[in-house]
């Protein structure tokens, strides 16, 4: 029995409480009571807010859009080599000195593009008991316009040239004698200037293709003295004239050559961590001689940046102009020195 009375009595509190509950929550009727609230100790002020506009001076922000990026780059590389008399495993003391110069500008507003690039080059070396030589020298200045027409073709328009800094040599010895050298070319001679119209196609910021369906060529031979039938018989498509007659017929300083161009860049593209990548093949088609007379070069330049100053370069060019050589012509040159890239 003791809890069937616990359950009744616990039962008897519950209901008490709800009961309590329900009381605490019943509404009271208001209306027609005599309630006053006590009056806030804030001051109120009454009346019309008046409100003074005030001018506030027009912020100019003195700003200007840049449409120009430009890029300079500069390396310098030195190689040397010492032996001394009675190093067995023989080799000659040697001392190398090159640079170049890289700069690139360009714009670009709306649909309108013009681009810049200049590439300078020039090396020598210097080996015991030998003459001074070249190791690279080259001047290649080209300027682009384009107006673009879709996504990815503009319609261009550029001229580019291209010449040597200093005095080309052919080196010989006759008859195990001393080594001898012959002047073969120099600054303008040769020379060549080209410009080409036509439509371009860019898919990708690093990679570009110029048509160029009329496209004029001059080449200049400002000096005649490099002209030798030893070494240079094609006289770079020049007529050599007579020599014996110079009056009669004086050799050929100027040409003029309309032609068909196909231009293929690809432009520092990285290949694998730290590794760039810059080809340019450049295709020429005379359009008064046949096919066999089609001119080819290939630049290529494989580059690493080893830290902030330092870098490894190697550089390849291979050439196909039957004006200067019958067969393929071709040069390489690997370096380790310093470059500068501005800005940084």
């Amino acid at each position: 029995m003791k809890p069937f009375s616990i359950c009744i009595l616990l039962s008897f509190i519950g209901v008490s409480a709800l009961r309590a509950q329900e009381a605490d929550t019943i509404p009271i009727e208001t209306k027609g009571l005599d309630i006053k609230l006590k009056r806030s100790p804030l001051p109120a002020r009454v009346g019309a807010l008046t409100f003074k506009p005030v001018k506030i001076a027009p912020v100019v922000i003195d700003e200007k859009v840049n449409y120009w990026t430009t890029v300079t780059q500069i390396g310098i590389d030195v190689n040397q080599g010492a032996f001394s008399k009675n190093w067995r495993a023989g080799g000659v003391n040697s001392l190398a000195l090159g640079g170049n110069l890289n700069y690139r500008a360009a714009y670009s507003k709306k649909s309108y593009s013009y681009t810049s690039e200049a590439r300078m080059e020039y090396g020598r070396i210097n080996n015991k008991g030998q003459l001074q030589k070249k190791t690279k020298d080259r001047i290649f200045w080209d300027n682009k316009g384009g107006l673009q027409l879709s996504k990815s073709w503009y319609f261009f328009g550029s001229i580019t040239f291209e010449s040597q800094f200093d005095k080309g040599y052919a080196y010989y010895r006759d008859n195990n004698g001393p080594e001898q050298a012959e002047l073969i070319s120099k600054f303008m001679s040769p020379g060549y200037l080209t410009e080409s119209i036509g439509f371009e196609y860019k898919p990708a910021p690093y990679f570009s293709t110029r048509i160029g369906t009329g496209t004029a060529k001059q080449t200049f031979m400002i000096d005649t003295a490099v002209i030798t039938k030893r070494f240079n018989p094609g006289n770079y498509g020049l007529r050599l004239g007579d020599r014996n007659n110079p009056d009669v017929s004086p050799p050929q300083t100027f040409r003029n050559e309309l032609a068909f161009q196909v231009t293929s860049e690809l432009r520092d593209k990285q290949i694998m961590k730290n590794v760039f990548l810059y080809a340019r093949y450049n295709m020429f088609i005379p359009y008064d001689r046949s096919l066999d007379n089609i001119d080819h070069r290939l630049d290529i330049t494989l580059k690493s940046q080893i830290n902030k100053y330092m870098r490894v370069q190697i550089n390849g060019v291979a050439l196909f102009d039957k004006d200067s050589d019958k067969e393929i012509q071709a040069s390489q040159n690997l370096s380790l020195g310093f470059a500068f890239s501005f800005p940084r």
